[in-house]
């Protein structure tokens, strides 16, 4: 009997659309509420690039939205609605509150069931972020709003290193790109959608010039678009013990055994870091425009992981929660951070 139709399970519809690092900070919570919940089975509704990060969780499924054809505009969210309502559905944890979630829910909560949506702190968001009277106070990370969203729907989780996931092995298609396991791994992503969050790349090039020097190590450069392979390959330089992951070489689910067998991820604020913390690989966070005590922190990451711009010379900082503000004066906030701090903090952190 599938687990939707089983009485003995009561079945959760969790609703997290995007952005991929957010949806990625979900798997860890999700991962803890199957383990310390055994009667539930979770559905999760989002994009179908990310099905990936769920697959092999046991009582966990996917089910993909699809905003731009099928489920596009208000009648394609009642065609949504009409084709969950057919799971079976006992509750629903709104992981995003935007206005598809919200309509979604709430075409589920006046059928009586029961509902809940995290809270985005929006005003604390604005106190830190102020360029007045700023509030420099750390928000909850968001895993622990997650966690108080399943807990408001009887089912409160405890966040622990048994939310990890297991690493996957390395299959012999994926070794054919980036050899079998030997010495460190290094994983470096220098990307990140908004320019704010963005670590020069010159300074950059240092980085990957001084470790690319650090015996018995390969680094690998993640990014996602052709133009990122482009300079992610000029980055490389033809060495021998760097590989460039971009362009569309390898599936999300193929990138994935790559990240999680790493002994370190430098990640700005974005995806990648979120993608390496679901398995417990150690992260260095690199934050300009953005900051940790937004609650963006990588799951299970100590504050001391994360390095951040000089707030003595740009006290607006962070001017942004998301990195998609831009302040006068402040486009060269992330040079005060040296390629020197970053290697030093990876040296420590691999040396733990």
């Amino acid at each position: 009997m599938s687990p939707t139709k089983n009485k003995h399970y009561k079945h959760l519809l969790i609703l997290r659309f995007s952005a991929m690092g957010d949806v990625a900070m979900t798997v860890p919570v999700l991962h803890a509420l199957v383990q310390q919940h055994p009667n539930v089975h979770v559905t999760v509704v989002s994009r179908k690039n990310f099905k990936p990060f769920f697959d092999g969780i046991p009582h966990v499924s996917f089910y993909s939205a699809d905003f731009n054809k099928h489920h596009k505009g208000f009648m394609g969210l009642i065609k949504l609605y009409k084709e969950l309502k057919a799971l079976h559905i006992y509750a629903v944890a709104d992981l995003h509150n935007v206005l598809r979630s919200k309509v979604i829910a709430k075409f589920f909560a006046w059928r009586g069931k029961k509902t809940a949506t995290i809270d985005k702190l929006r005003n604390e968001q604005k106190a830190l972020t102020a360029a007045n009277n700023k509030n420099f106070e750390p928000l909850p990370r968001i895993v622990y709003r997650h966690a108080d969203v399943l807990a408001q729907l009887g089912f409160p989780v405890k966040l622990d290193e048994t939310a990890l996931l297991p690493k996957p092995a390395l299959n012999d298609e994926i070794k054919q790109y980036s050899g079998s396991k030997a010495g460190t791994w290094i994983g470096i992503a220098p990307f990140a959608q908004h320019k704010g969050k963005v670590y020069p790349a010159d300074l950059m090039q240092e980085v990957i010039d001084a470790l690319a020097k650090r015996p018995g190590t390969k680094l690998f450069l993640f990014g996602g678009s052709r133009d990122e392979a482009h300079k992610l390959k000029k980055m490389a330089n033809d060495r021998e013990n760097i590989v460039v992951i971009a362009g569309g070489k390898l599936t999300l689910k193929q990138e994935l055994q790559i990240i999680s067998n790493l002994n370190l991820m430098i990640s700005m604020d974005s995806a990648n870091g979120h993608m390496a913390a679901m398995y417990g690989v150690p992260v260095v966070t690199l934050w300009g425009a953005t900051h940790p005590y937004s609650g963006f922190v990588p799951y299970n990451q100590p504050l001391f992981n994360s390095i951040t711009a000089n707030r003595e010379q740009y006290p607006l900082l962070p001017t942004s929660v998301y990195g998609n503000k831009e302040v006068p004066g402040y486009e060269d906030a992330m040079r005060t951070i040296t390629p020197q701090m970053v290697v030093d903090k990876v040296e420590e952190l691999l040396m733990r």
